[in-house]
């Protein structure tokens, strides 16, 4: 069986002002761009057998520009829905609630159809990501599975993957433009390469 493997979107305004960013549907900066082009060398030699992407067309160029094909669309791997932080930085969130964590106390809710997600919904939803994972790898020819998303959902996903709670998530840093891998050891799931730069 192959590895699942992570791609975090390339950088876009309000990944590199810090600015929250789930239902905002932003394009990629020029690096941005650059930094998914950079990815197709260490996705070129590798088998991939199906490769699944956010709506988000941050998301969708990225795999294009890094040369996945047959891609599927996957609503599921939307970000982290951040209801009334969106388009907020964590700076600014702090100012008006001091020791505010993501990972712990969520979001405020938003505007209509934003109500915003706890850590334990986003947990949910990666575990219906990861049983349509587990599906291609079934369905597959031994190839690798590729996810094209967002950081806070792949961070909670790979918790989830690894067998820990949601909010462990915050245990797994994520750049934009990277490679992650998961892999298997002696039948338990693990990581084989984290956060890595073309």
């Amino acid at each position: 069986m192959g590895e699942l493997v992570l791609i975090r979107h390339g950088e876009t305004e309000w990944s590199l002002s810090g600015q929250h960013t789930s239902y905002t549907d932003l394009p990629l900066t020029e690096d941005g761009e650059a930094q998914a082009r950079g990815l197709a060398p260490l996705l070129a030699a590798r088998h991939i057998s199906a490769v699944l992407v956010s709506p988000m067309r941050r998301a969708r160029d990225t795999a294009e520009l890094a040369g996945l094909d047959r891609v599927r669309i996957d609503p599921g791997l939307h970000e982290w829905d951040y209801g009334g932080y969106e388009g907020v930085t964590t700076r600014d969130i702090l100012r008006g609630r001091p020791g505010w964590d993501l990972w712990t106390d969520g979001v405020v809710p938003g505007p209509e159809g934003h109500p915003g997600e706890t850590p334990e919904q986003i947990g949910g939803r990666a575990d219906r990501v990861l049983a349509r994972v587990e599906a291609a790898f079934a369905n597959g020819d031994g190839g690798d599975v590729v996810l094209v998303a967002h950081s806070h959902f792949l961070r909670v996903l790979t918790a989830r993957r690894l067998g820990l709670p949601p909010a462990d998530g915050a245990l797994f840093q994520l750049a934009t433009g990277t490679v992650s891998r998961l892999g298997s050891e002696h039948g338990r799931h693990v990581l084989t390469a984290w956060n890595r730069l073309p």
